[in-house]
């Protein structure tokens, strides 16, 4: 009997030790990152620095820190600040990824809880009574009413032999890494559109003082061209004239209110507040852009939240691929049934009603059409396109970056040539005006000294402003304050997270 005991001990513990060096296989590709587009220059082709004439818009020292954090304050701009800070509280797009995010969180802990058996109970009672009309039952059975009462308690647990489990859990995680990268790539994007509209409102507001020097200024040649035709130095058309620039600077004035409008409506939804609540004081403001660390080219994948999402994708993907190669395997469940049976309730847990049964099973498909060859091929396929996917996703980030430097220096150098036109075109109004006031030049003259001024202010100030949207986007192309580093790792997202998360919103 010793030896008995001794033989069935030590088959037990082989038996463990092979389920235990099996279940420590896992199937499926190794993932490696693939490689990006090469990057071999040392700086930005379009870098300020290597142009003649970029005006008065500098870019950070190449040994300058780069943007961390809040980078919007950069702009040294408090209004742009605080209506930044309620963007990060009540925008609503940002909820809504904030709670993709959530979600994916909870698909890994739906996933880690297939390492768990599961135990379930079915309790029940059942009264019957067997017929009185059955002449091929014993007479003691006829008639006879009983009672069941059952307890029973039912546990299955499939060991993860291949690793299909945990390339499920792998596949979640990486899945919820996606999840928090393009959470930031959709703050970015947010606090962007905020920053780019409100320097948007703050040039339409200059635009508006021009448009109002503008129609004070058309008043007072009215009210010029008047007083010499009542002195009959001048004649009638020129008064007509004169009124009628001053009706199209009116006009114009008006005008501007549609756009500017707008922008503040877009704030506001942008802050999760009702466009009719909503207003921003006016204050023509003209900013320059201030001096932006771009870094190195090949820093920029490790700033890009949609690069940083792209790479997780494949990994994401190449999870999934191991999934696939599980299939061809076979599957061990093991399966254990006990509990207590009684026809009374006295009985019911006494240890002579006990009742158990265990034992595995193993499933495996002989055939099926080929469908997991077909599935694993079409996960290869989708991992390959996801490769295509993360080298457009980088070479996208270099273009961007690249368009936003020459258009922040081209818009530089414009605004430098533009002020001396404005000032020409100031210059030849003044001049013309003493000619028309003196008798030397009609009224006409003085009409297009005036057009050309207003044309030339105005192309001026939207300059100035797309430079500085032109900024912001710059900022949005190099990743605005967030690198590689603050992506939460696969235990960090696994981490449990607290009840109140997953509260229901009202």
């Amino acid at each position: 009997m010793f030896n008995t005991v001794t033989r069935t001990a030590a088959l037990a513990a082989c038996s463990a030790a092979l389920l235990a060096a099996v279940a420590g296989c896992r199937v499926g590709p190794k993932y490696t990152a693939p490689a990006p587009p090469p990057v071999t220059a040392a700086s930005y082709k379009e870098l300020p620095v290597k142009f003649q004439d970029t005006g008065d818009w500098k870019v950070a020292s190449p040994q300058d820190a780069m943007l961390r954090g809040k980078w919007w304050e950069i702009y040294n701009e408090p209004e742009l600040n605080t209506l930044e800070e309620q963007l990060q509280i009540d925008n609503q797009n940002i909820k809504v990824y904030f709670q993709n995010f959530m979600q994916a969180r909870a698909l890994i802990a739906e996933a880690r809880s297939q390492y768990w058996p599961t135990v379930t109970t079915s309790p029940g009672w059942n009264r019957s009574r067997s017929s009185s009309n059955l002449t091929n039952s014993s007479q003691a059975n006829i008639g006879r009413q009983s009672n069941l009462l059952t307890f029973p308690i039912d546990v299955s647990w499939e060991p993860d032999l291949w690793g299909k489990i945990r390339n499920e859990v792998r596949e979640a995680q990486y899945g919820a890494q996606v999840s928090a990268a393009d959470l930031e790539n959709e703050k970015l994007t947010e606090e962007a559109s905020l920053a780019q509209y409100f320097f948007e409102i703050r040039g339409q507001d200059a635009l508006q003082k021009i448009l109002d020097d503008t129609v004070a200024a058309d008043q007072k040649a009215l009210d010029l061209t008047k007083s010499l035709y009542d002195t009959g130095v001048d004649n009638y058309i020129s008064v007509v004239e004169a009124q009628a620039t001053l009706d199209s600077a009116r006009a114009q004035a008006t005008n501007l209110g549609i756009a500017r409008a707008q922008y503040e409506h877009a704030i506001a939804v942008l802050l999760g507040k009702v466009a009719s609540d909503f207003s921003i004081p006016v204050r023509p403001m003209m900013y320059v852009p201030p001096p932006i660390p771009t870094g190195m080219p090949s820093q920029l994948l490790q700033r890009r939240p949609d690069i940083a999402a792209a790479e997780r994708t494949l990994a994401e993907e190449n999870a999934t691929i191991g999934i696939g190669y599980g299939a061809f395997f076979p599957s061990l469940t093991l399966s254990a049934t006990g509990g207590f049976e009684a026809s009374t309730f006295t009985h019911w847990f006494d240890w002579p009603s006990r009742f158990w049964s265990i034992g595995p099973s193993v499933s495996e498909t002989l055939f099926n059409g080929w469908l997991y060859r077909a599935q694993l091929h079409q996960y290869v396929a989708i991992y390959n396109a996801d490769v295509a996917t993360y080298r457009q996703t980088v070479l996208t980030a270099f273009q961007q970056v690249e368009d936003s430097l020459s258009s922040v220096r081209i818009y530089s150098q414009q605004i430098q040539q533009q002020q001396q036109a404005v000032s020409s075109a100031q210059q030849f109004l003044n001049l013309e005006t003493s000619r028309y006031q003196t008798g030397v030049d009609p009224y006409i003259d003085v009409l297009t000294a005036q057009n050309t001024y207003l044309s030339d202010q105005q192309s001026l100030a939207l300059i100035q402003v797309q430079r500085m949207v032109g900024s912001v986007q710059l900022v949005q192309a190099l990743g605005g304050g967030w690198d590689s580093s603050q992506l939460p790792t696969p235990s960090q997202v696994s981490q449990k997270t607290k009840a109140a998360d997953y509260q229901i919103q009202h």
